[in-house]
């Protein structure tokens, strides 16, 4: 999908409007579910906004703020799904919208479990990055990873019309 002049890392939301990140999972009512590039939590996902101008929730009308929570619940819900099933150890989904490094808005959702290294376990998944663990290129999306994006992706589509 992406070319060797173009990088889809550089423009995350342009290339899910163009069709060109490899890492959509589904688009939804106020963005595109993605299965993060590093699996640190297997399962983790991100939320992208589907407005190129939008850095901050509330850069969005109500109405769009709204379907863009609805959509990381949704999300939420899908992967919680897929983690439970996957590893008697997962404890819980982290929802975090944040926005501090990538000036774009997005939710990070996070599975967390029992196996994460004490006293981490405890603390935002973020801080695992600022603590060095794990390393990037060992946990890189990859084929392996390509029965969790199906898992992920079937969930969603078995929850879009389960809108409480």
């Amino acid at each position: 999908m992406t070319t060797a002049t173009s990088d889809w890392r550089r423009d995350r939301v342009g290339s899910a409007l163009r069709g060109e990140n490899p890492t959509v999972l589904r688009r939804l009512r106020a963005g595109f579910a993605v299965i993060g590039d590093v699996q640190h939590f297997p399962g983790y996902c991100v939320l992208i906004t589907d407005d190129p101008t939008a850095t901050t929730l509330t850069d969005l009308t109500v109405e769009r703020q709204e379907d863009f929570l609805a959509d990381a619940a949704l999300l939420a819900r899908a992967v919680e799904h897929v983690v439970r099933r996957r590893d008697p150890a997962y404890r819980r989904i982290n929802l975090e919208v944040q926005g501090n490094t990538d000036a774009f808005l997005h939710a990070h959702v996070t599975p967390r479990f029992a196996w994460e290294p004490d006293p981490l376990v405890r603390w935002p998944a973020g801080v695992t990055w600022w603590a060095g663990v794990p390393d990037a290129a060992s946990c890189a999306l990859g084929a392996e990873h390509d029965g969790l994006r199906a898992e992920i992706t079937a969930a969603l589509d078995a929850g879009l019309g389960d809108r409480r």
